[in-house]
C-alpha cells in the first residue's frame, strides 16, 4: 500500500516553523541569563544553516520515507542507518512527553488564575498529558490529511503567540525601559548552567529534516522542499532570538519557571500597559501551538519504527499501515504508551520541572546522534571523487558538513552538565549516562539479534 502525497509547500511551512520554533525551550535557555543570545547566534550559524544545508542535499540525493533512517543507511550502511533512526524515533519518546507536560502547564492560565497551581499536581499532570496525547494519536492515525491540520493549527498559534510576545515586550521596552544591562550578555563566573543551555539550544534548533522523514508523503519533494527549509528556518531563526530576548526583558532570569515562562512574562507585560485579559487568550493560542508540535513531532518520529518494520530490525508489525486510512498505526500506538510510561515513571520522586528537564537533556544526547550521521554524510559524499553530484557544490558540503559536525559533538557533550532544575548531581549523572548506553544498547539488540531472525525485505517495494 503506498501512503499519500498530502503535504503541500504551505504544510512544510507550517511544519518547520511549529517543529523547529518550539517555545518550550526558550524558558529553561533563557533562564540561563543573556549570555543565551551569543549562543543562539553561534548555534544558528555553525549548526542551524548547515543543517538545512544537509536536508535538502541528502533529501535531493536520497528521496523517499525514513529521512535520517534512510541517508545514514544509504551512505554509512545498515547498522548505522538503523542507529540513527533508532536514536531519533526513541529522543522524541522522551521529547513528546515534555512537550504534554509545556501542554498542561500553559494550559491552565486559560482555566484563569486560581487555577494555575494544577501545573504543579502530578495526578492532573499525568491526567492531562494523557488524554491530550491520545488525541494526537486518533487523529494522526485517521491521516496526515487530517493531523497536518494540527499542525498548521499550531503553526498559526505559534506565530499569533510569538507575535504577541514580542509585541507587548516592545511596547514595554519603550514605555518603562528595562534592568537587563550589559552584564547579563556576560559569559558568568560559573557558566556551568550555561554550557547545558548549549545543547538545549541545539536541540531547540532541529526540526528540519522532520518533512523528509515522510518523504514519501510530500507533493513533488525536489521543487517543495528547498524553499520551504529557506522560509521555515528564517522565521524560526528570528523568532527563537526575539522571543529570547523578550523573556529576559519581561521577567529575571531567577524567576523564571521552564514550565509557564513564557506565560508569565506575557502575564507581567499585560499587567503593566494594562490589557491583562490578553493572557487567556495567549494561553490558548500558545496551546494550540504546543499540540501542534507535539502532532508534528509524534506523526514523523513514527515512520522511523514503520521503516524499521518494513526492514524487518524491528517486529514486522510495526510495519503495518491502517487498512482504511493508510497510515503506520501501530508505531504512533507504540510511541504514545511509552512516551506516557516514560512521564508516569519520572513523576515519582520528582517534581514537574525536574522531570521536565531531565527527559529535556536525554532527548537533546539521543537527537542529535542522527545529526553526526547527517553532517558526516555531507563530508563523505564530498570527498568521493565517485559519488554523483547533488544540489551543492563539494565546498558547500565540506564547509556545512565540518561546521555541523563539530557543533553536534559539543552540543552533546554539554547537555550532560545540569541544568538549575536538576536537584541531584549524581542521579542525574546516572540518568543521562545510564539512558544513553540502555538506548543504543537497545539499537544494537534490535539490529544484531532481533534482526538476524528475520529476512529483510526491500523497503520501497512495501512503501
Amino acid at each position: 500500500m503506498h501512503l499519500k502525497r498530502v503535504l503541500g509547500r504551505w504544510d512544510l511551512i507550517a511544519l518547520f516553523v511549529v517543529a523547529v520554533f518550539n517555545l518550550n525551550v526558550v524558558p529553561s535557555i533563557a533562564a540561563n541569563g543573556g549570555v543565551t543570545v551569543w549562543l543562539w547566534l553561534v548555534s544558528l550559524l555553525l549548526f542551524f544553516w548547515p543543517q538545512g544545508i544537509a536536508v535538502i542535499e541528502l533529501a535531493h540525493r536520497y528521496p523517499g520515507e525514513g529521512g535520517v533512517y534512510l541517508w545514514a543507511k544509504e551512505v554509512f550502511g545498515d547498522f548505522h542507518g538503523f542507529l540513527s533512526g533508532w536514536c531519533y524515533w526513541t529522543n522524541n519518546m522522551m521529547y513528546v512527553p515534555t512537550v504534554m507536560l509545556y501542554f498542561v502547564g500553559v494550559s491552565v492560565f486559560v482555566l484563569g488564575p486560581s487555577h494555575q497551581s494544577l501545573a504543579e499536581n502530578k495526578v492532573f499532570t499525568v491526567a492531562a498529558s494523557f488524554i491530550l496525547l491520545a488525541l494526537l494519536v486518533v487523529l494522526n492515525i485517521v491521516g496526515l490529511g487530517v493531523g497536518k491540520w494540527i499542525n498548521n493549527l499550531g503553526g498559526i498559534g505559534t506565530m499569533i503567540a510569538a507575535i504577541t510576545l514580542v509585541g507587548l515586550g516592545v511596547i514595554v521596552y519603550f514605555r518603562f525601559g528595562t534592568t537587563v544591562a550589559a552584564a547579563d550578555f556576560r559569559i558568568p563566573a560559573n557558566p556551568r548552567f550555561v554550557l547545558n543551555s548549549f545543547g538545549v539550544i541545539c536541540f531547540g534548533l532541529v526540526g528540519l529534516e522532520l518533512a523528509s522523514v515522510m518523504g514519501d508523503e510530500i507533493q513533488d519533494p525536489k521543487r517543495t522542499l528547498p524553499g520551504a527549509v529557506a522560509w521555515g528556518g528564517v522565521l524560526s531563526g528570528l523568532l527563537y532570538i526575539a522571543a529570547t530576548l523578550t523573556l529576559l526583558i519581561a521577567v529575571s532570569k531567577n524567576d523564571i519557571s521552564v514550565l509557564q515562562g513564557i506565560v508569565q512574562a506575557v502575564s507581567h507585560m499585560a499587567d503593566r500597559v494594562g490589557v491583562g485579559w490578553v493572557v487567556a487568550p495567549f494561553a490558548l493560542m500558545l496551546s494550540l501551538s504546543i499540540a501542534g508540535i507535539g502532532s508534528a513531532w509524534l506523526a514523523g518520529s513514527a515512520r522511523i519504527p514503520f521503516v524499521a518494520g518494513l526492514d524487518s530490525y524491528l517486529p514486522a508489525w510495526l510495519g503495518k499501515v491502517h487498512p482504511r486510512y493508510l497510515t503506520p498505526y501501530p508505531a504512533l500506538i507504540v510511541h504514545a504508551v511509552i512516551s506516557m510510561s516514560l512521564v508516569a515513571l519520572n513523576s515519582i520522586g520528582a517534581g514537574v520541572q525536574e522531570t521536565f528537564q531531565k527527559l529535556l537533556s536525554l532527548a537533546v544526547v539521543l537527537q542529535l546522534v542522527p545529526f553526526l550521521y547527517m553532517f558526516a554524510a555531507l563530508l563523505k559524499l564530498a570527498l568521493d571523487p565517485t559519488a554523483r553530484k547533488g544540489h551543492y557544490s563539494n565546498r558547500v558540503l565540506i564547509l556545512a558538513g565540518a561546521s555541523g559536525i563539530v557543533t553536534t559533538i559539543l552540543g552533546i557533550a554539554l547537555a550532560f552538565f545540569p541544568a538549575q532544575q536538576i536537584t541531584s548531581l549524581p542521579l542525574y549523572e546516572f540518568w543521562m549516562f545510564g539512558g544513553t548506553a540502555f538506548f543504543i544498547g537497545l539499537a544494537a539488540f534490535f539490529f544484531y539479534v532481533y534482526g538476524r531472525r528475520k529476512v529483510p525485505q526491500e523497503t520501497a517495494s512495501r512503501i
